[in-house]
């Protein structure tokens, strides 16, 4: 589940969600469950997470390559949105409970959503 410190909400949604589906359904099953299930092992693997640090700059070989072969036409910006908006559908759906935000290293903002794990999350409203 993803929940918004600044809104103080839960969130159930993807952002872009008519761009996000166009890009997905041009994809396999297959392709999304590879994608899911690499996605989950890597968030397993830690308390913290930045989306554009996760896939790494060459998808050659990896079950995310489909995400800019195929989904996105080879653009890159592109690739890297829908990459991001897969994350956040992946942290979303998930049983534990993750914050999220924009930061900064040194003056920049980094450049993908900073997502962590929140230990004692508020309760959900809706359950």
């Amino acid at each position: 589940m993803l929940y918004s410190i600044e809104q103080e909400r839960y969130i159930d949604r993807v952002p872009h969600e008519s761009l996000y589906k166009a890009w997905i359904k041009e994809m396999t099953e297959v392709e999304k469950r590879f994608i899911f299930e690499k996605l989950n092992s890597m968030i397993d693997s830690d308390e913290i997470h930045t989306s554009s640090w996760m896939p790494g700059n060459d998808w050659t070989g990896t079950v995310f390559l489909p995400i800019y072969a195929k989904a996105c036409h080879q653009d890159e910006s592109a690739a890297a949105m829908c990459f991001g908006l897969i994350v956040w559908d992946v942290l979303m759906r998930r049983e534990d409970v993750w914050g999220f935000g924009r930061y900064f290293e040194g003056k920049n903002t980094v450049g993908g959503m900073t997502y962590f794990r929140l230990h004692n999350p508020p309760p959900r409203g809706d359950k």
